[in-house]
């Protein structure tokens, strides 16, 4: 076996992802986390540094990620591995400690045991791996462990991106849960993803008593019209990404005491593929508002952002004929003997930043499991091994 491959093995990544698990790092709480992150990357030698950011518009969070590189002797590619050590808050349902690692067969269990402390293990085993093995190679490996991931922002891959750290890029690779994700056998490699818009819907109606509400005009009402006609929308059938999906998450309206109610307003998630742009999401809804026949009036607002790049999170695909692809696919029969499930994610995550901003094949491969954002969270060891010894296969395929 090859000395790198050996170099990753199950004792290891239990030992680190416990180590992962037990440290509570919700978005905007991941201070902790990425000490422990730098100092175990220190300890090898892999040159971390801290990358601070602030988003001083809506949240004022001041970030922080820890980002490095290994440059190689000559000329070649720029290969960027992404992770995220935040997680969701703690949810209630959960059957075991969700801060204390708890393995049970080939799984283990706890709070971002899948998404993502276990892809963020997968990629920090196999860096040490190539910088223990592997002295003399082309091009550069640029990695970065970033926070908010679960935020309404993906602040932390956005500074990385603001800030130049990915700039000439050739291929990404995010070791967020693609199995897991998917529902696809491991290996599963999605070479796309959706992506997705928050907007909400303003009516204004007419208050009259409730004792004559003929003499008025519903905003509620209108706004329930105005819901089911938009719910009916034909969307785009994407080749490759399916349709997208309309999902009512707030609505508000009235409140006075015996009035109709003259003011409501509605809140969507927009997931979308390409060709649904801002533009289109208008036009869509103001074709649900001319079905639905109503008198109120309507207006449109997507949410307040930190950038214009910040909106929304756009689709984007990989082409299956991309030599990356290629590449990536025969490290993981290697690994694996098999040829990878080939899948497209249905949400959103910093992946799509990384393919729809910076233009570059990005993939999203990693480990299996289920419960990812739920109780009892688990992922099975043995996918996240794997995982590892694919990704340091990876790097010596192409840059070896």
């Amino acid at each position: 076996m090859n000395r790198g491959l050996e170099w990753i093995n199950e004792e290891k990544v239990i030992e680190l992802l416990m180590g992962l698990v037990k440290i509570r790092s919700p978005y905007f709480q991941e201070k902790e986390i990425m000490e422990f992150t730098y100092k175990w990357l220190a300890d090898r030698n892999l040159n971390p540094q801290f990358h601070y950011y602030e988003e001083k518009k809506i949240t004022k969070f001041k970030g922080l990620n820890i980002v490095g590189n290994l440059r190689g002797e000559k000329e070649g590619p720029k290969i960027l591995l992404n992770g995220h050590l935040d997680t969701v808050n703690i949810c209630e349902g959960w059957t075991k400690d969700p801060l204390k690692a708890t393995i049970e067969k080939n799984k283990l269990y706890g709070l971002g045991a899948l998404d993502m402390k276990s892809g963020c293990s997968a990629l920090l085993l196999a860096l040490e791996a190539f910088q223990k093995t592997i002295k003399y190679f082309k091009g550069e490996i640029i990695y970065s462990f970033v926070s908010d991931e679960e935020g309404p922002y993906g602040l932390g891959t956005n500074a990385i991106i603001e800030d130049g750290i990915t700039n000439n890029i050739d291929v990404a690779i995010v070791t967020e849960p693609s199995s897991g994700f998917c529902s696809i056998p491991f290996p599963c490699v999605c070479l796309g993803a959706r992506g997705g818009y928050n907007y909400t819907v303003t009516l204004k109606g007419k208050s009259a008593h409730a004792a004559n509400p003929e003499k008025g005009t519903s905003a509620i009402l209108d706004a329930a019209k105005v819901m089911i006609e938009l719910k009916n929308s034909e969307m785009i059938e994407d080749e490759k990404l399916g349709k997208g999906s309309i999902c009512i998450i707030k609505s508000d309206g009235g409140g006075q005491a015996c009035s109709v109610a003259d003011t409501a307003s509605f809140t969507v998630f927009r997931h979308v593929v390409r060709g649904e742009d801002q533009e289109y999401l208008k036009k869509e809804l103001f074709d649900a508002v001319k079905r639905a026949d109503i008198q109120s009036k309507v207006s449109m607002t997507f949410r307040e952002a930190p950038s214009e790049e910040t909106q929304g999170f756009k689709p984007y695909i990989v082409d299956e004929e991309d030599p990356y692809v290629k590449k990536l696919s025969q490290s993981i029969k290697k690994i694996c003997n098999k040829n990878p499930n080939i899948g497209y994610f249905s949400s959103i995550g910093d992946f799509n930043y990384l393919g729809a901003r910076l233009k570059v094949p990005t993939f999203v491969f990693g480990p299996d499991g289920e419960n990812y954002h739920t109780a009892d969270e688990y992922v099975k060891i043995h996918t996240v091994v794997e995982t590892a010894q694919v990704i340091y296969t990876f790097l010596v395929d192409i840059l070896g």
